[in-house]
């Protein structure tokens, strides 16, 4: 098979991001690298992720087939600067400074020939685990700033590098960028750390739990990390965002007086009053995912004013 046979990488990519949305559940769960191995293609494995870069082109394509955002723990910086822009607009930094390196030529080359990509976002170490977002595209390239506009498949056919992108429309992008991407990472990121398990009840069945936001994301301060977030059943999550459960900063659980003096079933009894005075049963083992204490006071003090 030539190198750049159309065919075969239309194929290639579209069997790569079905095969993942079996995996992942439709995005809902995280992969390791060890499992990513796990993808044949036409009988044979093929390696869909970089190892020791950020970005895949294998052999028999033209361009490259995946990028990858590896994890660093709050307070760690990763090795490239992928952010969002003004504009709404996702960022990927190119490898290096030399625009012809091959791998920002392989990003070149998928950008022109508007691919489908998939990124490997990590959120989790030891071992390496990544949270697939698929498809994305390149939008086009800002050589001055060394990077790429990277679409979650949100703004591709909407607009362009020249045309200035109206008020509305950039919320939109914002909102659906979230939604597409940086829902699914915060989810499992929260998810990983906290070993899927409730960190009032400690219930270990991942279908029924929640990443719930300390502070919510719509707020300043409400930043899409682990250290503003909390793993929750949905009962402990709805009793959160309801100021009926409050979370203290050392980690307490307080349940609101009123809720404490009403009398109902097993549910309350023993699923919202029991835990009253308790220590959260489940928090992350790396102390740098804690739940940082200022976000927990600022929710705590709206609890308490409920």
């Amino acid at each position: 098979m030539a190198v750049g046979d159309s065919n075969f990488d239309s194929r290639l990519r579209r069997e790569a991001m079905a095969w993942l949305a079996v995996r992942t559940n439709d995005g809902a769960e995280w992969l390791t690298r060890q499992d990513i191995e796990d993808f044949h293609f036409e009988g044979e494995p093929r390696r869909l992720q970089a190892t020791q870069t950020g970005i895949w082109k294998p052999k028999d394509l033209s361009a490259a087939l995946s990028i990858q955002t590896v994890y660093r723990a709050p307070g760690k910086d990763r090795p490239y600067d992928d952010r969002v822009g003004d504009d709404g607009l996702l960022r990927y930094a190119w490898r290096g400074d030399d625009p012809n390196h091959p791998d920002n030529r392989a990003l070149r080359s998928a950008m022109q020939q508007e691919l489908p990509l998939i990124w490997f976002f990590g959120v989790g170490m030891a071992p390496a685990v990544f949270q697939p977002v698929f498809p994305v595209f390149l939008l086009w390239e800002e050589p001055e700033k060394k990077q790429f506009v990277i679409d979650p498949n949100v703004g591709k056919g909407l607009i362009g590098r020249e045309s200035p992108i109206e008020e509305h429309l950039r919320r939109y992008l914002m909102v659906e960028t979230k939604r597409r991407l940086h829902q699914p990472v915060f989810r499992s990121t929260v998810l990983r750390a906290y070993r899927s398990r409730c960190s009032v009840c400690a219930l270990a069945h991942r279908e029924l739990l929640d990443a719930a936001h300390i502070i919510p994301d719509a707020a300043e301060e409400g930043i899409a990390s682990v250290v503003n977030g909390i793993a929750l059943c949905k009962i402990h999550h709805a009793a959160f965002d309801a100021l009926i459960l409050g979370i203290r900063p050392d980690f307490i659980v307080e349940v609101r007086e009123d809720i404490l003096k009403e009398v109902d079933g097993p549910m309350l009894k023993h699923g919202i009053q029991g835990r009253h005075g308790e220590r959260l049963m489940e928090l992350p083992r790396n102390r740098r995912e804690h739940p940082r204490k200022d976000l927990l006071e600022q929710a705590y003090e709206r609890f308490r004013t409920a």
